[in-house]
């Protein structure tokens, strides 16, 4: 198998959005000619229990799907949403998220494979 080349991704964003779809806080956004493999989405809380959740736009479709719907997270805890799984995605699609309440981060970790044939 050939090697595939590829640069590694990481972002993170302090969630402020409560609102889904195209109110919620974009954390992540595949760019032009691009592919992603998302190997981690780690959701942090820092305070008392509040809830997350997580969305995926696709940019072909223009559409919004949940990944994780209103999952509690415990005060100073955190949530890793992919577990062992992956996401794929491409050029325009976008990883967002909203909260009920209080201060929530999320990260996202992967990588970026270039694609000519991308729009």
């Amino acid at each position: 198998m050939a090697n595939v080349a590829f640069t590694t991704v990481y972002e993170s964003k302090v969630v402020t959005a409560t609102a889904a779809d195209a109110s919620a806080d974009v954390v992540y956004t595949v760019p032009a000619l691009h592919d992603a493999q998302i190997t981690l989405i780690m959701a942090s809380n820092g305070a008392a229990t509040h809830t997350v959740n997580i969305q995926v736009y696709h940019a072909d479709t223009a559409t919004y799907s949940h990944l994780l719907r209103s999952h509690n997270i415990a005060g100073g805890d955190s949530y890793n949403i992919l577990g062992s799984s992956k996401l794929f995605l491409h050029a325009g699609d976008k990883i967002l998220a909203y909260k009920s309440a209080g201060t929530l981060d999320v990260s996202v970790s992967g990588k970026q494979f270039y694609n000519q044939a991308r729009t």
